[in-house]
């Protein structure tokens, strides 16, 4: 149970933070020479970093459902759909590589290094004005294709889709805004089929229900802490984290 709250709180604390928690889940544990949580378990422990995300954003997920005809309903939901969909193929498609990949520490280290410098470039960028409202069916082709090199463990999902955000123009928090939002169709998808199929084995223990409470609520408090940062500070200080850890862990795995 104790195993399963720590890689709870390292899913919280770093899903939404831009410095990939699947990276983490599997570094943190290689950098301490135990064993880490498996693909379907690190799965699962998004279940509950979705609840957190249902929970911060409940007010737009809930106008999307009683006014979905309204315009900036529709709005958002054609950038839902859109932006899933790269993701969705490259995910059915490359399942077992990725699941390679996770098993090599280096490798995902240096994706970390990579998100970081795709973080410093997107600090960069002079700041956009628009909000999700404004999006277009490009913004979402542009996000979702971000969102699909998230897959690779190492490559923050929500460092890649608020670049891309803010490629496309969004203002800082509203980047922040329609990449959370995405997630949760994604990570949805991907942590409840991973709990179906474990449910089916047999395989589902009862204290991952403790990691997955444990990730929700430090998931909730990274969103929020993740706003005012975004706000006052930018993106640099994730990217400097990213490439330093990135960095320190390729040295020593």
């Amino acid at each position: 149970m104790l195993n399963s709250a720590l890689w709870g709180l390292v899913q919280g604390l770093t899903e939404f933070l831009p410095i990939s928690s699947s990276g983490h889940l599997v570094l943190i544990p290689a950098l301490l020479g135990i064993d880490g949580p498996d693909l379907a378990t690190s799965a699962i422990l998004h279940v509950g970093t979705l609840g957190a995300l249902v929970w911060y954003y409940r007010r737009d997920l809930w106008k999307l459902a009683s006014s979905p005809g309204a315009p900036e309903s529709r709005t958002i939901l054609m950038l839902l759909i859109i932006g899933t969909i790269p993701a969705a193929i490259v995910g059915l498609s490359l399942e077992t590589p990725i699941e390679v990949i996770f098993s090599e520490p280096w490798i995902v280290a240096a994706c970390l290094i990579i998100t970081g410098m795709v973080l410093a470039l997107a600090a960069l960028l002079p700041a956009g004005d628009r909000i999700v409202e404004q999006g277009t069916w490009r913004d979402a082709v542009t996000v979702g294709i971000a969102q699909a090199f998230a897959l690779l463990p190492g490559i923050s999902r929500s460092g890649m889709t608020i670049a891309g955000g803010l490629t496309a123009g969004f203002r800082r928090v509203e980047a922040a805004r329609y990449a959370f939002l995405l997630g949760v169709p994604t990570i949805a998808a991907a942590g409840f089929r991973e709990m179906m199929r474990m449910i089916d084995r047999g395989l589902f223990e009862p204290e991952l229900l403790v990691g997955m409470l444990v990730a929700g609520l430090t998931g909730y408090l990274a969103i929020g802490l993740l706003i005012r940062l975004l706000q006052r500070v930018g993106l640099m200080p994730f990217a400097a984290y990213c490439v330093i850890f990135g960095g320190v862990s390729w040295l020593l795995v």
